[in-house]
């Protein structure tokens, strides 16, 4: 059982995090894959949470992980969207 869970934000002055996030959201449901999304904006803790398990200090939502395992960001979805690999990206097959 996959447990898909994507740290996005809920409140963001970026037109391109927003779209970003949406695309992520829509090709998700169009998988029919169950998900969790984990707002970041509610606390800086959650934020500082995002960005250590992605070993990156200045990462930005949407980060994308299955379970504990982190698949990657936006840029690296958007790849696996276009080469039809989702399902691999989130490594559930």
């Amino acid at each position: 059982m996959s447990s898909v869970k994507v740290y996005y934000t809920s409140v963001s002055g970026s037109r391109e995090v927003k779209q970003r996030q949406e695309e992520v959201i829509k090709i998700l449901d169009s998988y029919k894959i169950k998900y969790e999304l984990i707002d970041i904006s509610v606390s800086l803790k959650v934020l500082q949470e995002m960005r250590m398990k992605v070993s990156t200090p200045k990462a930005l939502p949407p980060q994308i992980f299955n379970g504990q395992e982190y698949c990657g960001d936006f840029e690296m979805f958007h790849k696996a969207k276009g080469n039809k690999e989702i399902l691999k990206f989130l490594k559930m097959e």
